[in-house]
């Protein structure tokens, strides 16, 4: 209707000044006459015409567009039919548009890789609200069905939960597990822990949310096999997004990645039980009108795995965590809801010998010990988030978050034993081999290690949504106390010498003393906004934000702007582009800012460095996608270049899963690549991916050049997954990593590498066998109506049972000779489960 009355005004201006004109000319008066009342006749007419399209009333039709799965569509488009009335929904899949009252309308829902929907309102007599599913697309082959693929405008890839129930993988199905292979530039290089490497960055620059709250994970873990499980539940998992760079303002202060999951809110009765030879799991969930809640429970014993090492001996290992999500309506508009988890992780451990060969063809050396003494570690965790909700408007939502995080940790250990170093040589004309002594020695490791943390949050929150526009912000509050009790010593006897060797003192090799409390508090806030628009061009969507952040410790004060645009455009829209900038720091968080000091006797004592200062990047993320079709079947290739350019660095090593700061800002560097993945349907019906990485990192501290610890040159993923032709009860999934061996350093330059390990290669593969489907549950109701499907599998893990090296145990002789004796992961080993559905 506004584009008629520019119409009518048009129109009525035209006239104005033909009269105008036909009034100046004397040529011709009869003909000016017939004319000027012709006109005048036409003005009249338009001008009686217009207060009935100018002053016609307007309603407000507003909806949410959702997928077939109940999800919200992000860029679809609703027009009037006939009109140039339209609007694009934004990400919650909310849309808003103005028309006349008494007339009817249609409006034409449509998205790319959606089938095109009208809905016919009869007659429009007041603001209404109009809301549809729309259907993916399909495809018949056979009888596969194949879908589009869902467009990504920002840096954040949306993973799909569900394909981590029955993937292979030695942590029991972790989220952590699906993101290292599915989303590029994610890296991990150690099958027993959760943890991953993003882009040059170390464990402690990922920041991971659950449900808007952040997470936070126990200090003291040195090695994955004390690490358990992460705090994510896949079983209660709705869905997942991952940013491995240039993310939002909304995101806190971390220098590499964010993880971002949401647990799902029940509509009935749901349930799942899961139980393998490392362990299970059980969930349940229910609603009803106003209370709907999932609740779950993981047991993890691995124990079977840990007994591939070369350390052989008495694994006890036993991690468990009982979670829960609750949620309350009081009305439409309150909400409240719940998150709680807690956790116990054990890990107690005896050994009893080691045999351990490494070394060249020409250089092979064996490395024994045999053991005396246990180690005794606990790590404890207990989390609760409580979020009330006020939605005032269907595009307004206020809330106040409450969380609290506390940690109790305890690392014993008292291990000595007694070692042999030998050369491994080969006896001229057979295939035996005899060893030759070149070392002996005796060590003993003593550790009484405590660690207390507690972190409380309090954070408002809101949004709002404008025609084109979506606003975020947020300010908080955060109050963290730890308590920190280290006592660490190592002696080393070689060959009858103490080391290091003082013909007048009684050394010890290393020790470590630390007793300190720290308090703090840090404020922080962030506004951010999301603007869509449609052009000729195509389909824009940029999002500006700034953070900013304060902690009382140090008192600094940071500033982080940040923005991002992508771009579909209208030539082709199986293209995708994306750009993403901004600043990001590393706010410190205990473990950067302790400083490793040492007294005139040689004692190593811990101190706080209260002028440290954050670490920080600029992100620059270059990327796009390109979807298309071969054998009638989808696929996506996605590239990413980035460059994040690093200062007030802390330079720190990495030993298993345990990083050590310098504890002082005394380095700058950078880290470049590119990131290529595809992604689509190798085989008809099944979802498979292959990624590529290239990466280049640098460290300069004081003018000493080096890659960072987590310099991966290359590292390549693969995720395929098949079924038994004819036969789609079983089903196959392989899992593969081959990624560029990490830099180490000497004890002599410990910030400074000094050679490569090997790289690492690992491939997992797994088989699953459907017992119970839809089918056997139709034609017998009685015994089966409670399941939903079950599963039985078997996987084979480390299928090549290849030695990847975890990192090294270094022993030195009295002349000061170093041996660096790499510690194996785990062998190859067969695992099977039972998954059922209910």
């Amino acid at each position: 209707m506004n584009a008629n009355i520019d119409i009518l005004y048009g129109n009525i201006i035209f006239y104005v000044i033909s009269n105008e004109r036909i009034k100046r000319t004397e040529e011709n008066e009869s003909l000016n006459f017939i004319y000027l009342m012709s006109n005048r006749l036409i003005i009249l007419l338009l001008a009686t015409l217009l207060p009935f399209s100018a002053f016609a009333q307007k309603a407000k039709i507003s909806g949410i567009v959702t997928d077939s799965d109940g999800l919200p569509l992000e860029l679809a488009t609703v027009q009037v039919k006939g009109l140039l009335i339209a609007a694009i929904t934004n990400e919650k899949g909310q849309y808003s548009l103005s028309v006349n009252t008494g007339d009817s309308c249609t409006l034409v829902f449509s998205c790319l890789g959606y089938n095109k929907t009208q809905r016919v309102i009869p007659v429009v007599d007041g603001d209404m609200q109009v809301s549809i599913r729309m259907r993916t697309m399909s495809f018949e082959i056979g009888e596969v069905t194949v879908t589009e693929i869902r467009k990504q405008t920002n840096t954040m890839d949306r993973l799909d939960p569900t394909k981590a129930r029955l993937a292979t993988d030695p942590t029991g199905g972790s989220i952590e597990s699906l993101v290292v292979t599915a989303a590029t530039g994610a890296h991990q290089t150690n099958e027993l822990s959760t943890q991953y490497s993003v882009r040059g960055g170390n464990f402690d620059e990922n920041i991971v949310y659950v449900n808007g709250i952040e997470v936070h994970r126990p200090l003291l873990v040195s090695s994955g096999k004390q690490e358990g499980m992460s705090f994510i539940n896949p079983d209660l998992t709705q869905s997942v997004s991952f940013s491995t760079g240039g993310f939002e303002a909304k995101y806190g202060d971390k220098m590499s990645s964010v993880l971002d999951v949401t647990y799902k809110k029940p509509k009935a009765f749901e349930g799942a039980v899961s139980a393998s030879m490392l362990g299970g799991s059980v969930y349940v969930g229910n609603s009803s009108e106003k209370f709907s809640q999932v609740t779950g429970f993981r047991y993890k014993r691995g124990t079977s795995l840990l007994g591939t090492l070369d350390t052989k001996g008495e694994y006890n290992p036993t991690f468990m965590d009982l979670q829960t999500y609750m949620t309350y309506s009081f009305t439409p508009q309150w909400e409240l809801s719940f998150l709680g988890n807690f956790a116990k992780n054990t890990y107690n451990f005896t050994p009893n010998s080691r045999s351990t060969s490494f070394g060249t063809i020409e250089n092979a050396k064996n490395f024994t010990v045999y053991y005396d003494g246990t180690e005794e570690d606990e790590f404890n965790t207990l989390f609760g988030a409580a979020t009330l909700k006020y939605n005032p408007t269907s595009n307004t939502s206020i809330g106040l978050q409450v969380s609290a995080f506390q940690s109790q940790e305890k690392e014993t250990y008292d291990i000595g034993g007694e070692y042999w170093l030998s050369d491994i040589q080969q006896i001229d004309g057979s295939d035996d081999t005899e060893n030759t002594l070149i070392g002996t020695g005796v060590f003993h490791e003593h550790a009484r290690d405590r660690l207390h943390s507690t972190v409380v949050n309090i954070s408002q929150i809101g949004s709002h949504k404008f025609t084109n526009n979506t606003l975020l912000w947020s300010i908080g509050y955060q109050r963290e106390a730890i308590k920190d009790r280290i006592k660490e010593w190592e002696m080393r006897d070689s060959m009858g010498y103490s080391i290091p060797y003082d013909e007048n003192l009684l050394k010890v090799y290393s020790n470590l003393y630390s007793k300190n409390d720290l308090k703090s508090n840090r404020f922080s806030g962030y506004v951010q906004d999301t603007y869509k628009f449609r052009t000729e061009q195509g389909i824009f969507s940029t999002t500006l934000g700034l953070r900013g952040s304060y902690w009382d410790y140090n008192k600094e004060l940071i500033i982080s702007p940040r923005g991002s645009i992508g771009f579909i455009p209208s030539a082709n829209q199986n293209f995708t582009f994306r750009f993403a900038t901004g600043l990001y720091y590393q706010s410190p968080f205990y473990k950067e800012f302790r400083v490793t000091n040492k007294d005139e006797s040689g004692n190593s004592y811990i101190t706080l460095n209260d002028s440290i200062q954050s670490q920080r990047s600029i992100h620059f993320v270059l990327g796009g996608d390109y979807g298309f079709r071969f054998s009638d079947r989808l696929f996506k290739f996605t590239t990413e270049i980035y460059y994040k350019k690093l200062d007030h660095l802390v330079p720190y090593t990495v030993n298993d899963v345990k990083v050590r700061y310098y504890g002082r800002n005394v380095a700058k560097g950078y880290a470049t690549g590119i990131d290529l993945k595809l992604f689509g349907e190798f085989v008809p019906g099944t979802d498979s991916w292959l990624s590529f990485s290239l990466m280049k990192t640098e460290q300069d501290w004081n003018g000493q050049k080096s890659p960072l610890p987590t310099d991966q040159r290359f590292a390549v993923s693969l995720f395929f997954t098949d079924y038994f032709p004819n036969n789609n009860r079983i089903k196959f999934n392989l899992k593969g990593i081959w990624s560029d061996g990490l830099p180490y350093p000497t004890p002599n330059y410990v910030y400074e590498p000094r050679f490569r390990s090997k790289g690492y290669r690992r491939i997992d593969i797994g088989a699953a066998y459907l017992l119970l489907g839809e089918d056997d549950i139709a034609r017998d109701k009685k015994i089966w109506s409670y399941f939903k499907n079950i599963w039985v599998g078997v996987d084979v893990f480390n299928l090549l049972d290849i030695n990847n090296v975890n990192s090294y145990t270094w022993f030195s002789d009295i002349y000061g000779t170093q041996y660096a004796v790499p510690n194996y992961l785990t062998g190859r080993q067969i695992n099977i489960k039972l998954v059922a559905e209910f």
